[in-house]
């Protein structure tokens, strides 16, 4: 029974039973994950003080601009899980190829692989606005004892074991789920310890919120642009509020706190849409089902996408249930009145 104030580690204990595998590597996965957190926490607290803002002269796979401070981070979690040998493999937004950890080793005997994003919305950083990590878990299909291939990354987001993400900002949390509920743990940065703060997490139904970059509103689906005018209208509770902040962290979480959708079409400049399915669109997913919200590319469960490359692109919507629905609706029939 979750107690509000407990430690993360306590908390860990206490529910291992009700995750289905009970070897305790999911446990140590989820501490490892914590403590790269932390580590991550506590230089992105350091921004302006030391030379960890800005550029890093590099570009990702995608061809985006890396920051210093992605490289760092994506350093640190794949340091991390790999020294603690709790993980088989490791796929990151950062790096072109999955990780297979412990190659030297023939017995490949662990059974997860983690795919992440390092540091979402870290363009944000030198402006001191909130960022964040996100990470997927998945149990591996290919055989214990073999080398972990790309099947055990391109897995459907309904096979994922646990998801989550950290946000860094006015305090730094860590939420995840492990398909029993969302929770919530706070950081207390005087001692290095998080405590849960935000017990079964649940978007409200309905929302007053959107959450979309509206400087795209001429490159998007009419569907899209209908739903936006829908979500300015004048009627019921209507007109919504508008808040987008660019990190998909950080307007997920105040969604989920507050009711509110959070959308990245496709749109003419993106015709795949730019969040990555694998890295922040999944994850995200498994989070808002499992707190009562519902997340699609705007006519299937994003969950039930089969995924055919590392770095897929798909479109998102994501948020409270009857707010995804409606802006479905729209993308169904753009041309009808609603």
């Amino acid at each position: 029974m979750a107690r509000k104030n407990q430690t993360l580690g306590e908390f860990i204990i206490e529910n291992q039973s009700s995750f289905k595998y009970t070897s305790g590597e999911l446990s140590r996965l989820i501490n490892s994950i914590r403590l790269a957190a932390k580590v991550v926490n506590h230089e992105v607290n350091k921004a302006g003080l030391v030379d960890i803002i800005g550029a890093a002269g590099e570009t990702n796979v995608q061809g985006e601009d890396q920051q210093k401070l992605d490289v760092y981070a994506n350093d640190k979690f794949i340091q991390t899980l790999t020294n603690r040998n709790i993980v088989c493999g490791i796929a990151s937004e950062e790096e072109d190829d999955f990780i297979i950890v412990n190659s030297q080793d023939e017995n490949h005997q662990n059974k997860y692989v983690v795919l992440m994003d390092p540091l979402d919305g870290s363009s944000n950083i030198d402006v001191n606005v909130s960022v964040g990590t996100i990470f997927s878990v998945y149990r591996r299909i290919t055989p214990v004892g073999t080398p972990v291939q790309i099947e055990d990354f391109l897995q459907k987001g309904n096979e994922q074991v646990a998801a989550g993400y950290v946000v860094y900002g006015t305090s730094t949390m860590l939420v995840y789920t492990t398909g029993d509920g969302v929770n919530g743990f706070t950081l207390n940065p005087a001692i290095g310890t998080f405590y849960l703060s935000h017990p079964n997490m649940q978007f409200p139904e309905d929302g007053k919120i959107y959450s979309v970059n509206e400087g795209n509103y001429i490159h998007f689906p009419q569907g899209v642009k209908n739903y936006i005018k829908y979500c300015q209208e004048e009627e019921g509770d209507r007109p919504y509020t508008s808040r987008y902040i660019g990190s998909l962290v950080s307007d997920f979480h105040r969604n989920m706190i507050k009711g509110g959708i959070y959308m990245y079409p496709k749109s003419s400049k993106n015709s795949n849409g730019k969040l990555r399915l694998l890295y922040e669109c999944n994850p995200m997913a498994f989070l808002a089902e499992q707190a009562n919200g519902k997340a699609s590319d705007g006519f299937m469960r994003v969950m039930d996408i089969e995924p055919t490359e590392l770095h897929q692109r798909v479109p998102f919507f994501c948020g409270s249930k009857n707010m995804v629905e409606k802006a479905e609706e729209f993308m169904t029939f753009p041309s009808s009145e609603k």
